[in-house]
């Protein structure tokens, strides 16, 4: 990591008080998809970055940024979605100077594109790319740079994961990612995930290692139980896919 990126002392529960601590973090919900965004600032520069913003909250994420007098510089996708379409695009246009954010090996169109490595700065703060494919090639989990908290997409949900039967997914790939790329982080990093469908917000890598019912099974076993999920296919994936596709490039619907 960059060592222009502070290393925040006192960790985790420090970092959600308002009262001095220099790390913002708000999480919201979009109930359609039960789809997190997770907008993320330094209090002192006010720079801030969106991570999974929805079409539908975009205006509600916006109104935010401003009530808090944020200067938004990325719109970051954690992948190419299926469920929701981005608003990363309307994002760019509701804030002017605010850039849309995905993988290279997403295959998607973007301002920005990221790859394994890869910081992304916002004041004193940056979060570190670790590419976790599996559920789809172009996801990336988003680590702060003292490692106490990681947004991990829909590669490692809480008590779950992300489904691997489409979008060229692959349930060893997933496997091996979630174990190499989250569960090495110290076990009381927070962990955020992109959706949850049960009304939990946040996990731990520890609680995720040894609670997860399907990422404390064996590899082999893991890829028999994603094999014989048979889930219906995602609501909006015929339209969400292709506007995903240009991830904040596309003109944003009115």
């Amino acid at each position: 990591m960059a060592g222009s990126a502070l290393r925040v002392a006192g960790r985790q529960l420090s970092q959600y008080s308002e009262s001095g601590a220099p790390i913002l973090l708000r999480q919201m919900f979009e109930p359609k998809s039960c789809t997190y965004t997770y907008l993320l600032g330094d209090r002192e520069s006010r720079e801030a970055i969106l991570i999974d913003p929805v079409l539908e909250t975009a205006h509600r994420d916006a109104q935010l940024v401003k009530e808090l007098g944020l200067q938004l510089l990325y719109a970051v996708n954690t992948h190419c979605h299926a469920d929701h379409i981005t608003g990363s695009g309307l994002l760019r246009s509701l804030l002017p100077g605010c850039q849309s954010v995905i993988s290279r090996l997403s295959g998607a169109q973007a301002d920005k594109h990221i790859e394994d490595g890869d910081p992304i700065h916002f004041g004193r703060f940056a979060l570190e790319t670790r590419a976790s494919p599996g559920h789809t090639p172009g996801c990336v989990t988003f680590v702060l740079d003292d490692h106490s908290m990681a947004f991990t997409g829909d590669a490692l949900l809480i008590r779950g994961c992300g489904r691997t039967d489409f979008q060229q997914g692959c349930a060893k790939t997933l496997y091996h990612s979630v174990h190499e790329k989250i569960f090495t982080l110290p076990g009381d990093c927070l962990i955020y995930p992109a959706h949850d469908y049960h009304g939990l917000t946040v996990s731990t890598v520890e609680e995720e290692r040894t609670l997860n019912p399907r990422l404390t099974l064996s590899c082999e076993e893991f890829v028999k139980v994603m094999s014989k999920l048979n889930l219906p296919k995602p609501q909006q994936i015929d339209f969400a896919v292709p506007a995903n596709m240009r991830c904040g490039i596309q003109t944003p619907p009115s």
